[in-house]
């Protein structure tokens, strides 16, 4: 049995007559960049998260930079964020001209620890930008409180959590923004790059829009440099396209997991994810822990199962933020996971069958 990593193909056939014509009005009214497909996409994604403002852009690392942007941040200031992630979050800061502050990652759920963040802010710190990483939603009423208390701004990074929940409540809804990605892996993706900033703050909403589009509210009279981030029009028809079936299709994830936990939680050797009990998963990943990854991993791939890593190098020990002079000792529970985390197979499509079929190799292999 061959399994990928993502099936693309399996969602897009699903839903095959509905995107082509999608594509198709688009193409047939060379209606490319901005126009009605973008202002509906915009309108729809707004309605359905229950926020005033969706600004859209050209990818999830444009949502983070043109967030910090229009909140002013920039030389001298710092940003704190989690040591475990996708360098678009801290690379962002860095491109303001702020500093990024790490913080190790929750030995349970994988996301920032909230019990760290406070002896991290300093007199520079400015925001907090907690991710919600894989799908599971951070612990944000420590973190709002945090941010009233020290008066920062709270930006949520939502690239992989489209709709998840911290009790009862949208990721990126409880702080000044939330920032997502659209790549076409993503719960909610495109076929190519896209990105949105949604919010309920109307004066911040007008300075993103007017930043990523060259300073610009009306073409012609630009208040201030900006830069070109645009979310193109067939990008926007596809996202239309998808969005009604968000919902289903994060039910079916959240099954998939529980599926798997079922069938790996009583293995000796692997350590399954946990969920938190204030939250909603979304599963836009599945991330176990076992030792010998390299040896697990390469054995699943010659049994026809893809897998991933998530991520092989906690941020602050890249090359990129050598400059900051992090040793292993500063964030032990991201150091000791990292050789240790692997992504199984995760998509709304996974067969029950195809399940079983990785847990049963999976078992063979930790049994052996």
């Amino acid at each position: 049995m061959k399994i990928p990593f993502v099936d693309l193909k399996a969602q897009y056939h699903s839903i095959k007559n509905d995107i082509d014509t999608a594509i198709q009005n688009v193409i047939s009214e060379t209606a490319f960049i901005k126009g009605k497909y973008v202002q509906t996409f915009e309108q729809d994604y707004a309605d359905s998260y229950g926020v005033t403002h969706c600004i859209s852009c050209a990818n999830g690392t444009d949502a983070i930079y043109i967030t910090l942007k229009a909140l002013g941040i920039g030389q001298g200031d710092e940003v704190i964020t989690v040591a475990n992630t996708w360098i678009s979050t801290s690379e962002t800061i860095s491109q303001t001209g702020a500093k990024p502050v790490f913080v190790d990652i929750h030995p349970d759920f994988y996301t920032i620890d909230v019990t760290k963040i406070e002896e991290k802010i300093t007199a520079k710190t400015r925001a907090i930008i907690p991710v919600h990483l894989f799908g599971q939603p951070v612990e944000m009423d420590a973190i709002k409180d945090l941010c009233e208390r020290y008066n920062l701004f709270l930006v949520e990074d939502c690239a992989q959590a489209h709709f998840a929940e911290w009790k009862e409540k949208r990721v990126g809804t409880m702080g000044i923004a939330g920032t997502f990605s659209f790549f076409p892996g993503k719960n909610l993706g495109a076929y190519g790059d896209a990105g949105a900033i949604v919010t309920n703050d109307d004066e911040f909403a007008i300075n993103a829009r007017m930043y990523a589009n060259h300073g610009a509210l009306i073409k012609h009279q630009h208040q201030i440099e900006g830069i070109n981030s645009r979310l193109d029009g067939l990008q926007a028809a596809i996202l239309s396209t998808k969005l009604p079936h968000i919902l289903d299709w994060s039910q079916s994830r959240l099954e998939n997991a529980l599926k798997y936990n079922e069938l790996l939680g009583s293995i000796d050797g692997i350590a399954i994810p946990k969920i938190h009990d204030d939250v909603k998963h979304v599963f836009h990943l599945y991330v176990v822990r076992v030792k010998n990854r390299s040896n697990l991993q390469t054995y699943l791939k010659e049994n026809g199962i893809a897998s991933g890593i998530h991520y092989p190098t906690p941020l602050p020990f890249l090359q990129a933020y050598s400059y900051l002079g992090h040793t292993a000792s500063d964030f032990p529970v991201a150091d000791e996971y990292s050789s240790q985390i692997l992504s199984l197979p995760m998509y709304p499509e996974l067969s029950t069958e195809m399940i079983e079929y990785t847990c049963s190799k999976i078992k063979a292999y930790l049994n052996n």
